[in-house]
């Protein structure tokens, strides 16, 4: 029987500090420091500790049921001593803390940052009054023998709903958009971009006038302005009845001025609004139209009724174009629905006449990463805390000796949870303000911390309890349970549920982890993939200027021969829309042999004949234009993809008949990539127009430095075109920007990729510290027998890596599944190989190792002589 030991009086007064009331404590606290102050201390020996604490308690236990009888459990500042004990257990294990403080303050920044995306995302349009009520009429059209969905309708539909459907409607409204027009005050001339509408635009979208009336536009001579264009052209004046000019041949009056429409809107960028009447009489072309149902290049926006809704109002006009069509239109079968406001900018993308989702994708695949992140963090929390119960049921037993309830405990550790939880926000929101600068450059938005919203922050206050109570629920819940008797005998062990439980959490983090590094690299190599996408010409050095005028198409030779002069250009050529875009396409197309019911849409560009040599296309088959032949005024060049939609063996010198005029094929070009980089190319054929004017492509001589030649350049343009601005844009800047939407995205996943990548190490790291301490007595005895760093590396690191590998085995069929759905919403896409499982793989074990060894290593050098002195 080993000797009985007494209590040092220092640790005995501090206990009834500590478990009693301040003046019962003190009575006896001096009783206790006299009586015990010649005894000596020796604890050898488990049962020498064991009397030890009994000694403790029994003294103490009376006082303690007395406190307790006496106190209710919430009373007199109970949540004040959880908390300041918590801080008490933080501060003696400060590695434990910073680990979970650290985690939790990335999961919760992770958080943040993806809340502030999505409730950006979500915003869109709302600020209209009636954004419930308004809709768009788009159509799905049955061309090369599939159905497309078209954003753009033809102009007489306007009336045709007006008159034959108005009950259905409060508003009907045409407008097309004026991107890049001329906008000028007397000497000042600036590129702006607007809309031609009809009346009732400032009514349906409820604008918010600081001067004028919505309903100005009634007035076929007037315009409404911008806060921010009025402020660029008028200063701080009221600019109401000054005279403007729009494309130089519109001449209006200020009628009105409108707050900017915010940027959650796809207006804006409508800096000034004019009528679309103006509009038509200003414009032959769409005056003049020998078949005004024919061309589909205007926006129709509608406001339903009150007593309406998207779907029954749809199935009513669905034929209200094909009525009108003659029986070579009506073979597309144009079915017209309404495309409600609310869903414009989510719910953008449509697939065989179906919507199919769009944004909304990626609101929901951001909105479970960081759901994802933050259960990762707590997971953390709950590891670690469970891997060190050996250490704290000391504690829970010396609680629940002297009278703690079990409820008593799991409110201290929700304390620490929730407490940890706290300091973790409030790092997180330092995070938060410091890098939103980055993330907005590389999100393309303007987020920023709504600090003057209360009731968000009561959400996030809220958010913050409930995630500490998810993280502490499991230590909380687990430790309270623990058995004093058996607790203070040390006969306490973690139970092999708690090991799995950890090791089962490892797991789904790692898993977690593993699929979103897959699912990022799947985005970057999807990416990767159309922009090695042959394109079919040359983009360096090719800049667009939009002219919009025929001056430019008058000189173009004299502004050739100039510039050529000095070296500064290759070429220069005509086109009716950019290299990057297609604006017209036409159905009206026959030849020889083809299927009389068949509609293909063939898209199709106006250029001049040196287009080809400018922009570098590749001739496939035949010749190029050639200005000296006067028959290729009547001559197509066709793409690769309409030579076989027509279905010629040797499309040269074949005859195609354009509203009956007859067409010879000239030439066949390589399939140029003019819209999507993800979507197969349109059938397409050029041809010569005589007034090739909207555009004009310079070739720049490589020789030249580039700012010397667009200096050349707006400087003869301007000589010939002196009412209009010159605004270039570089054609492979112009390409690059059809990426931008994937390529923010997989920014944005990198960026929450590693972060949960950095979680999952964080807890590696806590566990294999605690680990290593645990079994600093085993590795000191496997040390003096013979184990070498490697092996003691080695027995540490297999426990990890299992799981890691098992997380990976999970993790590779669910990414792939995944991404697999993902890339087969693109037309143009890669496949998943197996190689970015594998290297994902490669990775994460990697990281894993790294992490681990860390502190293992630094066990396993550890001299055994020290590692054996712990006990």
């Amino acid at each position: 029987m080993h000797q009985k030991q007494d209590i040092p009086p220092k640790l005995a007064t501090w206990l009834l500090h500590r478990f009693l009331r301040d003046d019962l404590a003190e009575d006896v606290g001096g009783d206790l420091e006299e009586r015990f102050s010649t005894l000596q201390e020796d604890r050898s020996s488990l049962h020498a500790q064991l009397d030890y604490w009994y000694q403790v308690l029994s003294y103490i236990r009376p006082f303690a049921i007395r406190k307790h009888s006496q106190q209710p459990p919430l009373y007199r500042g109970m949540y004040k001593n959880y908390f300041t004990t918590s801080l008490r257990a933080m501060k003696k294990n400060k590695l434990h803390a910073a680990i979970n403080i650290a985690g939790l303050s990335v999961g919760m920044t992770v958080a943040i940052i993806i809340g502030l995306w999505i409730k950006d995302e979500l915003s869109y349009e709302k600020h209209f009054g009636n954004y419930d009520r308004i809709g768009l009429v788009l159509q799905n059209v049955t061309t090369n023998g599939q159905v497309d969905t078209w954003w753009s309708v033809p102009w007489p539909l306007a009336d045709e709903l007006r008159k034959k459907y108005g009950d259905n409607f409060t508003h009907v409204v045409l407008a097309t958009d004026a991107e890049n027009a001329v906008v000028a005050f007397q000497d000042k001339r600036l590129m702006q971009s607007g809309i031609f509408a009809e009346p009732g635009f400032g009514e349906l979208f409820t604008l918010s006038m600081l001067h004028g009336s919505r309903d100005a536009l009634k007035d076929i001579s007037s315009v409404l302005i911008s806060q921010s264009l009025a402020q660029t052209y008028f200063a701080d004046s009221n600019p109401v009845g000054k005279i403007m000019t729009i494309n130089t041949t519109m001449t209006v009056h200020v009628a009105g001025v409108y707050r900017d429409i915010p940027e959650q809107s796809e207006f804006n960028s409508v800096h000034f609004i004019a009528p679309w009447q103006l509009l038509y009489n200003e414009s032959g072309w769409i005056k003049n139209m020998y078949e005004p149902w024919r061309p589909n290049a205007f926006s129709l926006y509608v406001g339903l009724a009150a007593n309406r809704n998207v779907n029954a109002v749809s199935a009513i006009i669905k034929d209200a174009k094909l009525k009108n069509l003659s029986a070579e239109l009506a073979k597309k079968k144009p079915a017209l629905f309404i495309h409600p406001m609310n869903e414009w900018h989510l719910y953008s993308r449509f697939k065989g006449g179906y919507q199919v989702g769009g944004l909304i994708t990626y609101v929901w695949l951001f909105a479970m990463i960081g759901v994802f992140v933050v259960l990762m963090a707590c997971m953390n929390f709950m590891n670690l805390s469970t891997a060190r119960s050996e250490k704290r049921a000391k504690e829970v037993g010396i609680r629940k000796t002297i009278g703690s309830y079990r409820s008593q405990l799991i409110h201290q550790f929700f304390s620490e949870s929730v407490l940890t939880v706290l300091m973790s926000f409030i790092l997180a929101l330092l995070v938060v303000q410091l890098s939103l600068p980055a993330f907005n450059l590389v999100a393309g938005k303007r987020a920023q911390l709504p600090w003057g919203d209360v009731t968000l922050w009561l959400y996030a206050i809220g958010s913050c309890v409930l995630i500490g109570l998810i993280a502490g629920s499991y230590p909380a819940l687990y430790l309270s349970s623990i058995t004093p008797l058996k607790a203070l005998k040390g006969g306490f062990r973690a139970s092999k549920g708690s090991a799995w439980a950890r090791k089962i959490m490892v797991v789904m983090q790692f898993a977690v982890s593993v699929t979103m590094i897959i699912g990022t690299a799947v985005v970057f190599r999807q990416i990767q993939h159309a922009k090695n996408r042959p394109i079919g010409y040359e983009t360096d050095g090719l800049i667009a200027v939009q002219t919009n005028s025929n001056e430019f198409h008058k000189h173009i030779d004299a502004i050739r021969n100039e510039l050529q002069q000095v070296r500064v250009i290759v070429d220069v050529a005509e086109a009716s829309s950019p290299t990057t875009e297609s604006w017209s396409s036409t159905s009206v197309i026959k030849w020889n042999g083809k299927d009389p019911d068949l509609s293909i849409d063939f898209s199709n560009l106006g250029i001049s004949a040196n287009y080809g040599k400018t922009i570098g296309w590749e001739i496939a088959q035949g010749r190029d234009f050639n200005r000296d032949i006067l028959s290729d005024s009547n001559a197509f060049i066709v793409n690769e993809t309409a030579a076989n939609h027509m279905g010629f063996a040797a499309p040269v010198g074949e005859t195609v008949y354009w509203y009956d005029e007859p067409m010879k094929v000239v030439g066949v070009v390589k399939d140029i990539v003019s819209n999507s980089p993800f979507e197969p190319v349109k059938p397409t054929f050029y041809f010569i127009e005589r007034n090739a004017g909207g555009f004009a492509l310079f070739r720049i001589d490589p020789d030249q430095p580039a700012q010397q030649a667009l200096y050349a350049i707006e400087r003869v343009y301007k000589k010939y075109n002196p009412e209009k601005t010159f605004t270039f844009r570089f054609v492979d800047e112009a390409y690059a920007q059809k990426f931008g939407n994937e390529e923010r995205i997989g920014k944005l996943a990198v960026i929450f990729t590693s972060l949960a990548i950095f979680i999952s190490c964080l807890g590696i790291f806590g566990l294999s510290s605690f680990i290593a301490e645990q079994r600093t007595k085993e590795i000191g005895i496997r040390k003096v027998h013979g184990a070498t760093v490697f092996q003691v590396w080695k027995m540490v690191s297999t426990d990890f890596i299992i799981l890691v590998i098992i997380a990976c085995c999970i993790a590779m069929p669910v990414a792939y599944m995944l991404t697999s759905a993902w890339v087969s919403r693109y037309s143009y896409h890669t496949s998943v190989s197996w190689l970015i499982p594998a290297i994902a793989a490669i990775a994460i074990l990697t990281i894993t190792l790294i992490t681990v060894s860390w502190h293992t290593v630094q066990a396993a050098r550890m001299n055994p002589v020290k590692s054996l002195r712990t006990e």
